[in-house]
């Protein structure tokens, strides 16, 4: 992306943002609370429109390729996408058949997130819980751009080190990986890591 700015009513929330991140790379972003992670990363995942700039990613623009970009990216964001009234299994499998391809992949992934014996609805789940489910989705679609927006909060150390086995997944399997975390013990599968302060990107970060 160059030049990328994102205004909040007068508020500016990223500020002339250049980031290049290539195909098969992972990157961490890091930054304190306002930095505007949290808005570059929705921008990235196209949860978000850029108020000023350009960009694109997967090979389409930001804005006119929206569908496909969302098609081969999978974001964890602070709230998971699910269906509260849904069991775990219901979620995948619609998942499944929104993206369009078969459900046998529901149950082996269920199964590595420890997710597979769990039969009641996701609105009784733990907030870890629904990490984990969140997980599986990325398990089952194999995205080739995963975006994750503080993935590690509301985990204890068993579901770290699980957000870390499903990220160095989709770094084997040559996916793109970009993610957010004040956690400063996790990310060590990242190739590198790019400081955001007060919405801008130093120049060697966006290399």
């Amino acid at each position: 992306m160059r030049g990328v700015s994102r205004l909040f009513g007068r508020t500016p929330a990223l500020v002339r943002v250049d980031l290049r991140v290539e195909q098969g790379e992972s990157v961490l972003v890091r930054g304190h609370n306002g930095a505007g992670k949290s808005t570059l990363l929705q921008i990235v995942a196209t949860a978000l429109s850029p108020t000023f700039g350009h960009g694109r990613v997967l090979g389409h623009d930001l804005l006119r390729g929206r569908a496909e970009i969302r098609r081969r990216t999978e974001f964890l964001g602070h709230r998971a996408r699910m269906y509260d009234e849904l069991t775990a299994e219901e979620n995948l499998r619609f998942c499944a058949k929104v993206h369009g391809f078969g459900t046998a992949g529901v149950r082996p992934a269920l199964e590595r997130v420890g997710l597979a014996a769990t039969p009641g609805l996701v609105r009784t789940f733990s907030p870890g819980m629904r990490q984990r489910l969140a997980l599986a989705r990325v398990v089952l679609r194999h995205p080739s751009l995963l975006v994750l927006d503080e993935p590690y909060a509301s985990c204890d150390d068993a579901a770290k080190d699980l957000v870390d086995e499903v990220v160095r997944g989709v770094v084997r399997a040559g996916g793109t990986v970009l993610s957010a975390t004040h956690d400063p013990g996790r990310g060590d599968w990242a190739d590198r890591t790019v400081w955001l302060d007060a919405g801008r990107v130093p120049a060697a970060g966006g290399c």
